[in-house]
């Protein structure tokens, strides 16, 4: 065995901000700190973009129609976002990142993949890295980040949330496979609710359990993403951290375990995926002029719905208001509701602005 042409192992850090938004509004404003708090809008039709720790132990999370939420915690706070503010602070973030590597991959304002292997500082030990750059983070912020290390993306990933908030925790090449093995399928990163059924119901429980299955047996009952759930029960991912990825759309979309017949639970479906596309796009300083609705039906049939704008889209409430003006004609549906995504694509970079905007109207 020629042991020189083995590359080294990966030291790959995710970070992740903890409650990113909520806690920026409670370091900005005493009169919120320790206190339940949601960032997003009151009204009916609002829905909780963030939850404070505090707000969380009532139940409340991100996505959560802002009546639902209130419900849980009737002394929830509400608070309107300063997307502005977020992404300045995001800013700071990235120029600390940017100090340690240059393979830095941003998933939205608030997290990002960083490679560490050969990094700027020289540094041997990724724990030290991670630990170093919470450390800097909370000076130049005042805010708390959790971190995962490990060998590749999708661990580093899992290992986040070991230890959240304000930690984090490390999973080696050595007891990767067996950590794997342990999980609940429900818990892996890009396993969502309807994948997590149908998995069950393939007696697929466990890592462990998915580790039995076959390459051609996840190919025929997962298409795609077969080989990437095939190499992710044994604690491979060769996914590499990509630096400002030059794409030609960003999309995101989700399975519903139950199917859509009403306008209120699709719009609802939606806001997450909104919210992950645009925060991409925040994050890598694009924006889009076309935005496609997916809709996917009960008997697997299809459609898409576009619009193109002249100028990029602003604001993430532009966006809110083109989905919603996709969305509406489709209702009442011919039949139940599967599957929703939205699209974002004619990217551009996007120019600071030098004032407020004005709202886009269609």
């Amino acid at each position: 065995m020629n042991e020189t042409s083995s590359p080294p192992v990966r030291k790959i850090v995710h970070v992740d901000m903890d409650a990113f938004y909520a806690s920026v509004e409670q370091r900005d404003n005493a009169d919120l700190r320790g206190k339940p708090i949601a960032v997003g809008g009151s009204a009916a039709r609002g829905v909780v973009a963030a939850a404070s720790y505090e707000a969380r132990k009532f139940g409340v999370h991100s996505a959560m129609p802002s009546v639902t939420a209130k419900r849980k915690c009737p002394d929830l706070i509400f608070v309107p976002p300063r997307f502005a503010v977020y992404k300045a602070v995001s800013q700071q973030i990235r120029e600390i990142f940017a100090e340690y590597t240059p393979l830095i991959e941003p998933l939205s304002l608030d997290e990002a993949y960083l490679d560490v292997t050969h990094n700027l500082k020289g540094m041997t030990i990724a724990t030290e890295v991670a630990l170093e750059i919470r450390a800097k983070i909370k000076q130049v912020t005042g805010l708390n980040a959790s971190a995962g290390i490990s060998y590749n993306k999708f661990l580093a990933k899992m290992a986040s949330d070991l230890n959240k908030p304000n930690g984090q925790a490390v999973i080696t090449p050595k007891n990767g496979p067996a950590f794997v093995e342990q999980l609940p399928v429900r818990k892996f990163h890009g396993v969502g609710p309807a994948t997590t059924e149908k998995m069950h119901q393939l007696g697929i429980d466990t890592g462990a359990d998915l580790k039995e299955k076959t390459l051609d047996f996840l190919v025929e009952h997962f298409g795609k993403s077969g080989p990437y759930f095939y190499g992710i029960a044994r604690g491979i991912d060769e996914r590499q951290v990509k630096p400002d990825r030059v794409r030609k759309s960003v999309g995101a979309e989700d399975t519903f375990s139950q199917d859509l017949h009403a306008f209120e639970p699709a719009r609802e479906g939606l806001q997450p995926l909104i919210e992950k596309v645009w925060g991409y796009c925040e994050a890598n300083g694009i924006a889009a002029k076309t935005v496609t609705l997916k809709v996917k039906y009960a008997d697997f049939s299809q459609i898409t719905r576009s619009k193109t704008v002249l100028a990029p889209l602003p604001a993430i409430a532009d966006l809110e208001d083109l989905v919603n003006l996709l969305l509406a004609p489709i209702f009442p549906p011919r039949k139940g509701i599967r599957l929703l995504g939205v699209t974002l694509s004619s990217l551009e970079g996007r120019a600071p602005a030098a004032e407020p905007q004005l709202r886009l109207t269609f």
